[in-house]
């Protein structure tokens, strides 16, 4: 999987263009969003991630997930191999052990108009993305937020709301794979030990910087 879809999609922890729901669930969905961001500084979480290409084919990964705020998350793929996402709050860690590459990147640059920056960030959303609201479905209440960015890899990225909780998000890459991503088990503002968000690079893998 191409290792920045990964990253867009892992933060981490799609509805109708021009047919906006009316004005009540339009904010309750807006409201929604800048309530976790305000409230919730850090959780914990499970999640399953769907990828579905433009040919059809579908690929499925559960993990774990865990994010403290600003900008320090832990993304991990369990099954079906295993994958790792670190950020400290000033790199970004993408860890493929099956190729023994560790790919560091300033988390700035990884994170700034990504999905991870809605969910685990703590700057105004407005900065990057322009937010509309989506029709309620599936019993949940949407957004769609755009990047304002034309290389932020991926085109959109939609986000289903309940109870103040984001339980779904939708995100379509620019290589039009469709990633979906179901939370479950969410505790909000747990403890969490500083060496969740701290990564060594292991012994025999090879570390690229992108800067």
């Amino acid at each position: 999987m191409n290792r920045r879809r990964m990253l867009a999609a892992a933060v981490a922890l799609c509805g109708l263009v021009g047919l906006p729901g009316p004005s009540w669930a339009v904010d309750t969905a807006q409201m929604q969003l800048q309530s976790f961001v305000d409230k919730v500084k850090s959780a914990t979480g499970r999640f399953q991630q769907e990828q579905a290409a433009p040919d059809g084919a579908k690929r499925l990964q559960t993990g774990t997930f865990a994010f403290q705020r600003p900008g320090k998350f832990r993304w991990q793929v369990v099954k079906p191999y295993a994958q790792l996402i670190v950020s400290d709050g000033q790199r970004v860690y993408q860890y493929d052990p099956d190729l023994e590459q560790v790919t560091e990147r300033k988390a700035g640059q990884a994170i700034g108009a990504s999905p991870a920056a809605l969910l685990f960030g703590s700057g105004s959303l407005d900065d990057a993305f322009n937010v509309q609201a989506q029709p309620d479905r599936d019993g949940l209440q949407w957004l769609r937020a755009v990047p304002k960015t034309p290389d932020a890899g991926f085109t959109h990225v939609n986000i289903g709301f309940s109870d103040g909780v984001p339980q779904r998000l939708e995100l379509l890459d620019a290589f039009g794979q469709t990633s979906r991503i179901a939370f479950s088990d969410l505790k909000a503002n747990p403890g969490i030990p500083a060496s969740e968000f701290q990564f060594t690079v292991p012994q025999g893998a090879d570390l690229v910087k992108m800067n």
